[in-house]
């Protein structure tokens, strides 16, 4: 069996040890610091259930400093409580005197979650590992602590003080989140069972081009198919007139140079790219469809793959043994134009092997309550797509020199 280049939690004797440990319980909340949505605060609760020997200290933010959800942990430890059966006590402190005192007093079993760890202005700096654990956040804490476990996966793309700094003072390892995040995806990446077919869509069409190349590159990939603004762009690179209305919206978002990048990675993969055979126009919020060899030109834009187009990717899709899914096909959040989205999603569910690639479209899965019919759903958004792009995450990086450094002092 290979060894993993990254430690977890079967790598440490966490009884009795006081074990600090990142979470992303980042969630929607309404002006009342009620929590809309608590997935990320779910998909913690195993890694808190493996470490049940121990004392833990939970390390989270909500949101970041200008927005109306900037609040306190107290509605998530409730909640958090809620699912684990005993108290999460919320500490309204970082690394203050009643934060480092709270973490003293702790006695195995305990779980206590500081305050928003952002409410410290030095947590959302872009800066080293090295930097970070010289900060007064990690000097104050690091002496109470004996294991450093990072859970967040979905903010582990940003060099911040909490993913980084704790990894350069502490053994360090990987959460059970971040475990399966990393075992998940690289089964897509690296390929698993075979064919491979990743379903490519939403609006980043840079990102989304850039999955596109390392998976095919790499072998990881037999297909990609797009849809949404991805597949507009690749009809535009094929010499497809998606009409002035859509080449208009693609150089609102700035992707008008990946027309010219979209031609490139047609010609270079060559029949391994999937494009619609059909469209969905918006005809003053009606269905429309046509033949994307017939368009009209009239200016419409396009919201949604058409049926053929679905029903041959479903096809394609059903017949893979490994399913990637990131970005929706359509404007999902208007009901007409949901349907390539959601037949997409359905058809994934007869793969061997399916992962839903984080952000909007793992909320649609959720949504279509086919949650537990998916392999795997990402917790991370943009994680997710630099992850299957082939980026190196911070967080992730800094939890393979922990583990090196923890190998060879041992």
């Amino acid at each position: 069996m290979t060894t993993r280049d990254y430690l977890t939690i079967d790598d440490f004797d966490t009884d009795g040890k006081t074990i600090l440990v990142r979470v992303d319980l980042n969630t929607p909340m309404d002006p009342d610091d009620n929590i809309l949505d608590d997935m990320r605060i779910r998909s913690h609760i195993p890694t808190i259930k493996d470490l049940d020997d121990a004392k833990v200290v939970l390390l989270a933010h909500q949101s970041r400093a200008g927005k109306n959800d900037f609040t306190s942990m107290k509605p998530h430890s409730l909640r958090m409580s809620q699912y684990l059966g005993k108290e999460v006590k919320y500490i309204d402190d970082i690394f203050g005197t009643h934060a480092r005192n709270s973490i003293s007093a702790m006695e195995k079993g305990d779980v206590i979650l500081l305050e928003n760890v952002r409410f410290y202005s030095e947590e959302s700096l872009q800066r080293s590992a090295s930097d970070h654990a010289g900060t007064h956040m990690v000097r104050k804490l690091s002496p109470l602590i004996d294991i450093f476990l990072n859970d967040a996966f979905a903010v582990s793309h940003r060099s911040h003080l909490s993913i980084m700094g704790f990894t350069e003072t502490l053994p360090t390892g990987a959460g059970r989140v971040m475990e399966k995040e990393i075992s998940s995806l690289d089964r897509g990446i690296k390929g698993g069972e075979r064919p491979c077919i990743f379903v490519l869509g939403g609006a980043k069409v840079d990102d989304s081009l850039k999955v596109a190349e390392n998976v095919l590159i790499n072998g990881g990939a037999d297909k990609v198919l797009v849809t949404g603004v991805v597949a507009n762009v690749m009809l535009a690179a094929s010499g497809v007139d998606i009409g002035k209305t859509n080449l208009d919206f693609i150089e609102s978002q700035g992707y008008t140079d990946q027309i010219e990048r979209g031609k490139q990675v047609l010609e270079k993969f060559n029949g391994k790219i999937g494009l619609p055979i059909d469209i969905a126009f918006n005809d003053g919020g009606k269905r429309t469809e046509a033949q994307v060899s017939e368009l009209p030109g009239d200016g419409l834009p396009i919201n949604d793959i058409g049926l053929e187009t679905i029903v041959a990717f479903s096809e394609e899709i059903k017949n893979a043994k490994t399913v990637v899914l990131n970005g929706p096909a359509g404007l999902s959040e208007i009901s007409d134009f949901a349907l390539g989205t959601h037949e997409i999603i359905k058809a994934a569910v007869d793969s061997e092997y399916s992962i839903a690639g984080g952000g909007h479209i793992s909320a649609e899965v959720r949504n279509l309550g086919y949650e537990d019919k998916f392999s795997h759903l990402s917790t991370g958004g943009g994680a997710c797509i630099d992850y299957l792009a082939g980026e190196k995450l911070p967080g992730i990086e800094a939890l393979k020199i922990a583990a090196t450094r923890y190998r060879l002092n041992r």
